[in-house]
């Protein structure tokens, strides 16, 4: 390691830290997400130490970005607290979108869910004194220098999973302090044999291919989803398509397919929730249409729109094809959550594929299709109304999800034969 490099990095982090200690307050004013940002950051402390007060025990702390990152982190907890059961489990969230959706109503296996100050070093280390974890989780990235610091100093163990790496991120292109992150964690559990072979390339020996969580996550809710009668009656019989967490650029290409393709149904959950959009779509549908949230009957309609959170990962058992939105904009969303329900699944081509490896994978399992432009997605769909080959994608999405279960227990189970947290 190049010590004055790193060294330079460290105060560089520091400084930038402390400027956005005072920026983000002054953005806030202008910017309510920053401002919700903050707003629930405020009495952090105070509400963590109330918690640790009434419920002193052993506790096991994990630590996601967003939403995504929980979900990922679920099988996980449950398995953990499976094995563990006496432990409490803190879930830390950074995204204030992701913290509010999980504290709508009580979480499983979850004892507390609070978010994760910002990475100053003296409220990092007030933070791990509060919370007193006996061990530490990181989900996928997300990996906060003096969080990990003040795990150190108290020898806390420190397990990062479901882990994605590119050979383009700063842990790989030069030793320094974004490596030195990295080698703090004592286990890592990968996604893939690329991002083991990463790991191994820096010299790290403590790295294990698990696989990823989501298909355990996936699995349990194609197991267990949450039934919805009036979209059963509405949906029995008839060929129906999902789409996804769409954008206005999916749906640019979507829109033509739904008039073309009268005799499907079409349930559309859009990623952003506002009416004007979902409004300004309907008028280009030929069909008739309504939102959920205003429906009346479903008799009649051909195109539902769903404008709430919380339904889309069970809303696909109803489907024969999904289309999963993103891709053309911020990023691909869950393509895994279809294939959890053997549905094939469409999605726009990448611009940057090593993001989300599981699309290219999906792809070569032949149950996943890319398509770039509305001639690519109207030929894939008409290959799927055969149905020879509708059956073999089909196939091919049960075989793949099969095949990549039980990651959450390789994690845990690898992660107590090191640490049994016996007394801790």
């Amino acid at each position: 390691m190049r010590f004055g490099y790193f060294w330079q990095m460290n105060l560089l982090y520091r400084i930038a830290i402390a400027l956005a200690t005072i920026i983000l307050p002054l953005v806030g004013l202008l910017s309510a997400k920053v401002n919700h940002f903050l707003k629930g950051r405020k009495s952090l402390f105070k509400k963590l130490a109330d918690f640790r007060s009434k419920n002193p025990g052993n506790l096991a702390w994990f630590h996601v970005a967003s939403l995504g990152e929980y979900e990922q982190a679920k099988p996980v907890i449950s398995k953990f607290k499976k094995e563990k059961p006496h432990f409490l489990v803190l879930v830390s969230f950074f995204s204030p979108s992701g913290y509010d959706i999980a504290t709508r109503k009580p979480q499983e296996h979850v004892d507390f869910i609070t978010y994760i100050p910002l990475d100053r070093k003296s409220w990092a280390f007030e933070f791990v004194e509060s919370v007193n974890p006996s061990i530490a989780f990181f989900v996928k990235y997300d990996l906060w220098y003096h969080h990990i610091i003040a795990l150190k100093s108290r020898e806390v163990p420190i397990v990062l999973f479901s882990a994605s790496f590119r050979k383009d991120q700063n842990y790989f292109r030069s030793d320094g302090f974004f490596r030195s992150v990295l080698k703090k964690m004592d286990l890592i559990f990968t996604q893939n044999e690329e991002s083991l072979q990463l790991l191994r390339a820096i010299d790290y020996s403590s790295g294990y291919l698990a696989g990823d969580t989501r298909f355990d996550r996936v699995n349990e809710t194609a197991n267990a989803p949450k039934h919805f009668v009036e979209i059963g009656s509405w949906v029995e019989g008839k060929k129906v398509a999902v789409l996804g967490s769409v954008w206005e650029e999916d749906m640019k290409l979507l829109i033509p397919l739904i008039n073309k393709y009268k005799e499907y149904l079409w349930i559309v959950a859009p990623h952003d929730l506002k009416p004007e959009p979902m409004e300004m779509w309907a008028k280009a549908i030929l069909s008739k249409s309504t939102r959920y949230s205003q429906k009346s009957t479903l008799n009649g309609m051909k195109v539902l729109f769903i404008d709430n959170i919380g339904m889309l990962s069970s809303l696909y058992q109803y489907a024969k094809i999904a289309y999963v939105g993103g891709a053309f904009g911020k990023g691909l969303h869950n393509i895994l959550e279809p294939i959890g329900f053997e549905v094939p699944v469409i999605f726009g081509d990448l611009k940057n594929r090593s993001k989300f490896p599981e699309a290219a994978q999906s792809i070569a399992q032949g149950c996943g299709f890319s398509v770039s432009d509305f001639e690519s997605l109207d030929q894939n769909f008409s290959k799927l109304q055969d149905q020879e080959f509708y059956a073999l994608a089909k196939s091919n999405a049960k075989s793949w999800m099969e095949a990549n279960l039980g990651a959450a227990d390789k994690i845990v189970s690898e992660v107590l034969l090191n640490y049994p947290l016996d007394g801790r």
